[in-house]
């Protein structure tokens, strides 16, 4: 009886011993960022930094509530959420896709890729003037400039997944009459997924940081208009506000895709 008892109660301790670690490196991620509000406030209240550039976070809460109730920031955030999602859903689909027939069918991707290398090294940025006299001020404009930077990462990672697929699995497919839609759904797509949702990590990160920069050429609303006119006019406290949005939202949509990457690749 207790030969059976042991091994249980040893699970029972693994386990907890786990949940234990688990916690810690929950609280450790909490306290972080609570430790340096904490010292950002000190110093600010204290003047060891100068508080007309660096305000206080509790200032910086109090502004962020204004804004919130008087309606301004959530005008802002939907506008900048719109784009962001859909520039990014049309650059990674068609990253996705391209991506895949680059890593399966070689002419396709010797074809491409010179194209894709000569464009990946110009930052998008440098390409809006050319985006907005193509498709003016308006929200394409910010939608195309998103998309485009988001497409070079899904892609090359994508062809890199493709390609580092074990060749007896396509060898396989082949002996036995795979078809199109076999070789990309059954084997190039589940192969690929690790390498591709890295790019696709990647590529939300970038296009949190190309929104902002195109919000402060020619657009009348949205997060980076507002961190532009802010420091324009000399609202820091206005611009902190729109600088935590932006790196809130990158973290909450890190931990989306992290959630889906562990629900996609559960192995990885």
């Amino acid at each position: 009886m207790r030969d059976i008892k042991d091994p249980i109660e040893t699970e029972q301790q693994e386990w907890k011993k786990q949940q234990n670690q688990n916690r810690l490196k929950t609280w450790l991620t909490i306290f972080s960022p609570v430790c340096l509000l904490l010292v950002w406030e000190f110093l600010s209240q204290s003047g060891l930094i100068d508080a007309r550039f660096f305000p206080p976070p509790t200032a910086i809460v109090s502004t962020f509530i204004e804004l919130l109730t008087s309606g301004e920031l959530f005008h802002h955030i939907n506008i900048s959420l719109f784009r962001i999602g859909f520039g990014f859903l049309l650059g990674v689909i068609p990253g996705i896709l391209i991506g895949l027939c680059m890593g399966l069918y070689a002419p396709i991707r010797h074809f491409i890729s010179p194209i894709i290398m000569a464009l990946m090294p110009i930052p998008t940025i440098a390409l809006l003037p050319i985006i907005l006299i193509i498709f003016g001020i308006g929200e394409v404009s910010k939608v195309v400039t998103i998309a485009g930077s988001v497409f070079f990462p899904v892609v090359i990672n994508t062809v890199a997944g493709v390609i580092s697929i074990d060749s007896i699995y396509l060898d396989v497919a082949k002996n036995y009459g795979a078809s199109r839609k076999d070789f990309f759904l059954k084997i190039a797509l589940p192969g690929s997924l690790p390498v591709m949702l890295e790019g696709i990590q990647m590529g939300q990160a970038i296009a949190l940081l190309t929104i902002v920069a195109a919000e402060m050429m020619g657009a009348t609303s949205g997060i980076g208009y507002l961190i532009w006119t802010s420091y324009s006019a000399f609202l820091l406290k206005e611009m902190f506000v729109g600088l935590i949005l932006i790196s809130f939202f990158g973290y909450i949509f890190s931990l989306l895709l992290r959630g889906l990457q562990r629900k996609l690749v559960p192995w990885r």
